[in-house]
């Protein structure tokens, strides 16, 4: 999900212009294969050439069918796809993020793939991304990789320093104190992006709404004090003080691949990059742990990941098309060499073979999903994280008190859900 993409924006657009014309205008011969056009939001270099192999092998088992693949940036592939499904123009298949899918499912874009070849190994998936999958009943979404948030760790700075994982956010600080004494590297940088500070909401047993209750809770007693605890972590001995910059992403991410701090919390989107910094040449040097709990004794992380999506605007031939090659790239085949080639997480257990868990990497996250939280099923539960992120940066850089930020956002959700209370 999360992650920084190449500058592509360019290239992508004009490749857009041409091919986001779904299945009514894809250059279809009469007495030739179907062509379906997917739309990719995969990191274009870690990435995607492995998808681009696949889908190689499926048009060689596939003659009838031909796949147009486009890459479109993540952080822009939200808007794009509304715009063009709103024109009737979408792609016929979409690689959707998980919070994406219930806001499309509702708006009627995507097909319901129940009992369809794409979904004919429905039981072979890990039930609770099947359910992330679902809206108003219906299915519409494959689970293609999944993900969620940990504690990665540099082992050898751990051990200099004579700490272990922590287990709770207290045992965080007095481990950034210590490792900082023994080594002079800090301990832990934070990230003031919401997403990351979700796991401190389910610390506390809370979220920033309660979908059941209809309420909105991120303004709540709970919810301060997870994020009370999170503001906590930006300054003391060992604890890398905020970064609000627009690059603070990959300023982080530099730091603990090149061991300039010894732990972030981090998704598994980023594992290839963990092995190209210094720190990690021995992939076992590698630590990866549930992110600590909180005062609940709760300790959690968004469950994220992406399905892949059938347009329901596409004529019969390509909706048939699309889910035979979503059932393709989806199966425990295709999952491994996923898996093995760019060290994503399998959304099906059939698919975490020996050769897969040798990566210590999968291994490491694959034993932390136990503990992911599923995203509430809400189709606005995507954009609420937006007015979070604008104020979490005011409040850790000091330009706003938490009350008055938690204030701010409470009032923006209550425009995006107007039906809940505060």
């Amino acid at each position: 999900m999360r992650r920084g993409i190449a500058a592509t924006a360019l290239v992508a657009s004009f490749a857009l212009a041409a091919t986001a014309c779904g299945g009514s205008d894809s250059g279809d011969k009469a007495d030739g294969p179907v062509t379906i056009t997917w739309w990719d939001t995969s990191n274009a270099t870690n990435e995607a050439p492995t998808y681009q192999a696949l889908i190689k092998d499926f048009e060689a088992a596939n003659k009838d069918v031909k796949v147009k693949y486009v890459n479109v940036p993540f952080d822009q592939a939200q808007n794009k796809f509304d715009t063009a499904a709103g024109a009737s123009g979408a792609p016929d298949v979409l690689r959707s993020d998980v919070g994406w899918t219930p806001a499309f499912a509702k708006k009627g874009y995507f097909l319901p793939l129940d009992g369809t070849e794409a979904l004919a190994d429905q039981a072979k998936f890990k039930p609770n991304l099947i359910k992330q999958a679902q809206y108003d009943g219906k299915t519409y979404g494959v689970p293609f990789v999944t993900d969620t948030l940990a504690l990665v760790y540099n082992k050898q700075l751990f051990e200099k320093a004579g700490v272990e994982a922590p287990k709770t956010w207290d045992d965080l600080k007095a481990a950034a104190a210590t490792i900082k004494s023994k080594t002079g590297v800090d301990g832990y940088w934070g990230s003031t992006a919401a997403y990351y500070a979700q796991t401190f909401l389910y610390g506390e047993g809370t979220d920033t709404v309660d979908a059941a209750a209809k309420k909105i809770t991120v303004n709540s007693d709970a919810a301060k004090k997870g994020y009370g605890t999170w503001l906590s972590l930006f300054s003391g001995k060992g604890l890398h003080k905020a970064d609000t910059t627009a690059d603070a992403y990959a300023h982080i991410q530099d730091a603990f691949v090149n061991g300039k701090v010894a732990a972030i919390i981090q998704g598994p989107w980023e594992i290839t990059n963990f092995y190209k910094g210094s720190a990690f040449t021995d992939k076992n040097n590698l630590g990866i742990a549930t992110v600590p709990a909180g005062s609940s004794g709760k300790a959690g992380a968004p469950t994220g990941g992406h399905n892949l999506s059938v347009y329901a605007g596409s004529d019969s031939a390509h909706q048939k098309a699309a889910e035979k090659f979503v059932g393709f790239m989806t199966s425990a085949k295709s999952q491994t060499q996923i898996a093995l080639k760019n060290s994503t997480l399998p959304t099906r257990d059939d698919a975490y073979t020996a050769e897969v868990k040798a990566d210590p990497g999968i291994a490491g996250y694959q034993s932390v999903l136990s503990s992911a939280q599923p995203r509430v099923a809400l189709p606005e539960y995507s954009s609420l994280l937006t007015p979070l992120d604008t104020e979490l940066v005011k409040i850790a850089g000091g330009k706003e008190s938490l009350d008055k930020g938690l204030s701010n956002a409470e009032t923006a959700l209550a425009k995006l859900v107007p039906d809940f209370s505060k």
